[in-house]
């Protein structure tokens, strides 16, 4: 099967041929179809800092994927043969404090499928069949390829009440464009979005922000005056990992404001920690997705009218994963998919 490897530690790729994947006890084998280019996916192609201290070579990589299951290992009873499936990326221990007490995305020794093991940039990947999820027949596979960052975005968005709330997003990348989606949907008031690449500003837009500034140009501070807030943002949504603009988010918070926190800011992060109690806000740092709870809401938000189509900027067969890598780097995208079969 054609698989797309991190070969050896090193900057780049390989795409080559390998054996499908046996299919082990309460596992399942599934037939991928699309896979979407994550920022993890990323960090391991340059073989950044972070890459070099997580990954171990060789390694299939993909965590953003979805297929259809081909195969059953024994112990699979809630599954069949052509169920279509996406995969919660993350492997959890099912025994430390937090999954026995029914919290799994707080696991402490949680793993990553196309991190730590193969996984779905390739014909087919094998997986535990905890690890699924149903699609629903109203979702095209295009949009199921990158459910795992959706999530990331509905946990964001839904962790405090949004109705009628005035929200700032710092970072309009795909996760923020999907999160103003989301606020949007789900009634927020005014929604502003800041980064410094317009054409993702443009998709921002698109996706119901009431202003998508680029702030080279614009300051959050004008964009209040503008639309007649008489106080800060109630709600903030960091997914920059910026830390000038974390910094910005901070001081335009409204007094009791909630943030949540995604964006992986630089061990050198330093910010105004008065602007934290003073204004009594509340930060809550996020890291996927709440198993599964999470993707039961954003299915039904996508079955309920969300439309997340203007995020899929691009689509490449696997073959020419190159140049989806380079536009993934390029920055000036939305979600980038690869068809693999």
């Amino acid at each position: 099967m054609k698989a797309l490897i991190k070969r050896e530690p090193a900057k780049g790729l390989h795409l080559e041929d390998k054996p499908i994947p046996s299919c082990g006890t309460n596992e399942v084998l599934i037939k991928v179809h699309k896979a979407a280019i994550c920022g993890t996916d990323l960090h391991i192609y340059k073989w950044d800092e972070w890459a070099q201290s997580v990954v171990t070579p060789p390694l299939t990589l993909g965590h953003e994927f979805v297929g259809e299951i081909c195969e059953l290992g024994s112990g699979v009873e809630n599954h069949k043969i052509g169920d279509r499936v996406s995969v919660e990326g993350h492997l959890t221990c099912g025994t430390c404090r937090n999954c026995r007490a029914g919290k799994r995305h707080l696991c402490v020794n949680t793993l990553g499928i196309g991190v730590h093991s193969d996984g779905g940039f390739a014909e087919y990947v094998a997986v535990p069949e905890s690890n699924l999820w149903p699609i629903h027949e109203d979702i095209p596979d295009e949009i199921a390829a990158f459910l795992d960052p959706l999530g990331n975005a509905t946990h964001c968005a839904l962790s405090f009440d949004m109705v009628g709330e005035d929200v700032l997003i710092t970072g309009a990348g795909p996760i923020g464009m999907l999160a103003t989606g989301i606020c949007r949907f789900v009634g927020a008031r005014h929604i502003v979005v800041t980064d410094i690449d317009d054409s993702r500003l443009e998709i921002a837009r698109q996706m119901g922000a009431s202003r998508a500034i680029n702030v080279n140009h614009t300051s959050i501070e004008e964009t209040i005056r503008e639309l007649n807030m008489s106080n800060g943002f109630d709600i903030g949504i960091e997914v920059s990992g910026n830390p000038h603009a974390f910094g910005d988010m901070l001081k335009n918070m409204y007094q009791g404001g909630k943030i949540t926190l995604l964006g992986f800011l630089p061990n050198s992060t330093q910010i105004n920690w008065n602007d934290v109690i003073l204004k009594s806000l509340t930060l809550k740092g996020i890291y996927g997705r709440e198993m599964y709870e999470t993707w039961y809401k954003m299915t039904q938000l996508l079955r309920s009218g969300l439309d997340v189509r203007p995020v899929l900027t691009h689509q490449f067969d696997i073959d020419d994963f190159q140049e989806a890598f380079e536009t993934v780097a390029s920055g000036s995208c939305g979600k980038v998919v690869l068809n693999i079969s």
